[in-house]
């Protein structure tokens, strides 16, 4: 230990000694931990390579395939172990430029598998994030309406404000959102024919109750449900083709989203679990998925506006709440303005480095 000290390596016992202790070939990566609702957030607040991006008049969408294209390292070194884990969820905050397009902030979603256009329980942890942070030039007491630009388009989020931090609940409003298809036969494989509804809210995301598959959202295992959820995601894939009004980039169908099926109002929460990119679970009631099954309710008849809905994870129990709170009309599609309402917490910040020599330093993943 004498002999390293002396040769420049560092005092003896090691105090005052910054990790790593040696040069690395690429930057640190410093993140701010949150979850809402169980369902983690790793929010990166600057990389550099994307508001390189942005300032030379990216689009947001543009933007997401640069990434994926040019950084998808970053995601795979963050999402996947050992930094990440099978349920991380991330989100990369784009500060000015094109992208940003006039609001507070802009963002693109990571996810185990690639990217998403649209996550609500992401916007409300940014809302809360984006204002602790200063990103709003002029918080307001007691909310403050925080804008954010998502793949999918612009969102706002309305957080509580003291004038020195924020608070819960978080509330967000979407992008219109709408019924794309009800009662469409879909033969499952291995599993027979089943009835799903397909809606968008933000992202597309196929609906079906649990008890089509021989399941029960409430008592059956996890893993029969992620099965059964992702047999149902492949098989629309293939059997039926989505339409985006503004963008074939986001006609993609997202995930499978399994119910109770208490779909007609009520007093009482209703369990839902959702299934989504490549077998991921989500452990909140899911932001976009809450608010596509608001816009499919409300095209059926069965909830009106301002008429508020409690929703449970299967996974955690965690609640979020919706209601639509205006009509549109988006494309050729009656739509709806969903307000989606939920808890964000902090739960830490971190710096992850990558060693050149290290042979999983842009990270691992297995089933």
């Amino acid at each position: 230990m004498a002999a390293a000290a002396a040769a420049g390596c560092g005092d003896g016992d090691g105090e005052g000694r910054r990790l790593p202790p040696r040069s690395l070939t690429e930057p640190a990566l410093h993140t701010v931990e949150m979850h809402t609702g169980g369902e983690p957030l790793r929010v990166i607040p600057r990389l550099e390579a994307m508001e390189e991006a942005a300032a030379a008049g990216l689009s947001l969408l543009a933007l997401r395939r640069h990434m994926a294209a040019t950084q998808d390292h970053v995601r795979r070194a963050l999402m996947h172990e050992p930094r990440g884990h099978g349920g991380m969820y991330g989100a990369v905050v784009v500060r000015g430029g094109a992208a940003a397009d006039g609001a507070d902030l802009a963002v693109l979603f990571l996810h185990g598998s690639g990217y998403s256009a649209m996550c609500g329980h992401a916007v409300l942890a940014l809302g809360r994030f984006a204002l602790d942070f200063g990103l709003v030039a002029a918080p307001q007491r007691p909310e403050t309406a925080v804008r954010l630009r998502c793949p999918c388009g612009p969102v706002t989020a309305f957080v509580p404000w003291d004038g020195c931090h924020s608070g819960n609940p978080v509330r967000f409003h979407s992008v219109p959102a709408f019924a794309a298809a009800t009662d469409v036969a879909i033969d499952v494989p291995g599993r027979g024919r089943v009835v799903v509804d397909i809606s968008y809210g933000g992202t597309f995301y196929a609906f079906l109750s649990a008890e089509q598959l021989g399941l029960d959202v409430c008592s059956s295992k996890t893993r029969d449900l992620v099965s059964a959820a992702s047999a149902v995601t492949e098989a629309v894939k293939e059997q039926f083709k989505l339409h985006h009004p503004e963008s074939e980039d986001l006609a993609f169908i997202y995930g499978t989203i399994l119910t109770d099926g208490k779909d007609a109002f009520s007093e009482e929460p209703t369990t839902n679990i959702c299934v989504f990119a490549d077998e991921q679970v989500d452990r909140s009631p899911t932001g976009s998925g809450v608010t596509a099954r608001i816009a499919l309710q409300y095209h059926k008849g069965l909830i009106q506006l301002n008429q508020s809905r409690t929703f449970r994870s299967s996974t955690t129990g965690s609640l979020f709440t919706g209601k639509a709170v205006k009509e549109a009309r988006f494309g050729d599609y009656n739509a709806v303005v969903v307000e989606v309402s939920g808890e964000a917490f902090y739960t830490g910040t971190a710096t992850f480095t990558v060693e050149e020599e290290d042979p999983l330093k842009h990270g691992f993943s297995f089933k």
